[in-house]
């Protein structure tokens, strides 16, 4: 019998809930992992070593935005309260696109979504960082051929291809939004004999955006800032609702928006200058952001309201009870 061969790693397509999503750039994690228990015993002068309750790792991949809707809509389903546990693999390929391993995993949890930092002048293609918490996972044998789902040529997505669009702001000249991360805190139920503890989600965080734009479009934001923080009308019905929209190559079409609820201001000034240079002078902004939705493939916005987003979250606040 020839031995078996060793083989570089081709591709690493992602499997979820029997959906074939596309292929990663990278995965990490997902290992199942002993605690190791010691005892001393006696007057032993040597300690006691045994196996304790298994963990298992999370999954951190990285993939570019010809992912299916499946995926997205998992991740969106974490961020609106509609959480949703979920099997799937990993499975490894040749150059040659054959499947030669898989791992895989059930009921699993998104835990962070993290988008890269958006820059008008980057050239270097970027990529989305998700984790997810299984509550276990298996190695399993990997057989035949691996094809993308996507159709068509799946072509690398550039950061410097975005919009921001906030309501009553001048956001034609933003030229970078600072990377974020979207976090979903997890909790173990450790009960009873059970081998593999199950996850419930707890705690869900939305971040602050950092807006950097030409200072020559700011006048909006600094009036609303003025009105906001200086002069004090912070109530709800001076917050704003927004969009980020990752584009295509063509700058027309939506790959994948954020759609931003309750927006607040808390902080702009110009950035650092330096006299004679030829860097154009600009102005970032600091928002906080009460709530975001994810949705791809140039879904139709959502038009909210603060009053509306009042009864959302009273609903929400009534389902969790």
């Amino acid at each position: 019998m020839p031995a078996a061969r060793s083989y570089v790693a081709g591709n690493f397509q992602l499997v979820l809930d029997g959906v074939n999503c596309g292929f990663l750039k990278s995965v990490d994690g997902g290992a199942p992992v002993a605690e190791v228990i010691t005892e001393s015993v006696g007057s032993s002068y040597f300690a006691k070593k045994h196996i304790g309750q298994v963990a298992y790792g999370p999954y951190v991949l990285q993939f570019g935005l010809s992912m299916t809707q499946a995926l997205y809509e998992w991740i969106n389903a974490s961020w609106t309260g509609s959480y949703t546990r979920k099997p799937g693999a990993v499975v490894a390929t040749d150059h040659k696109l054959d499947a030669v391993s898989q791992r895989e995993f059930f009921n699993a949890l998104v835990t962070e979504t993290t988008f890269p930092t958006l820059d008008g002048s980057s050239k270097n293609p970027a990529y989305l960082t998700l984790r997810f918490a299984p509550e276990y996972t298996r190695n399993a044998k990997a057989s035949g051929k691996v094809t993308s789902p996507a159709k068509g040529e799946q072509k690398l997505w550039l950061p410097a291809n975005f919009r921001v669009a906030i309501d009553g702001l001048d956001c034609t000249r933003v030229s970078a939004v600072d990377s974020f991360t979207v976090k979903q805190s997890v909790a173990v139920d450790d009960v009873g004999d059970a081998r593999d503890y199950q996850r419930e989600p707890t705690k869900l965080e939305f971040p602050n955006l950092k807006i950097t734009m030409m200072e020559s479009s700011a006048e909006s934001w600094f009036d609303w800032f003025e009105d906001f923080v200086i002069k004090g009308n912070s109530d709800e019905s001076k917050e704003k609702n927004g969009s980020i929209a990752l584009l295509s190559a063509n700058l027309a079409d939506e790959l994948l928006r954020i759609d931003l609820f309750n927006l607040g201001i808390f902080k702009i000034g110009n950035d650092k200058a330096e006299a004679n240079s030829d860097r154009i002078t600009t102005v970032t902004a600091h928002l906080y952001c009460e709530r975001m939705e994810l949705h791809a493939g140039g879904a139709a916005p959502k038009t909210i309201t603060a009053s509306r987003a009042r009864r959302v979250r009273r609903a929400k606040g009534r389902r969790r009870r």
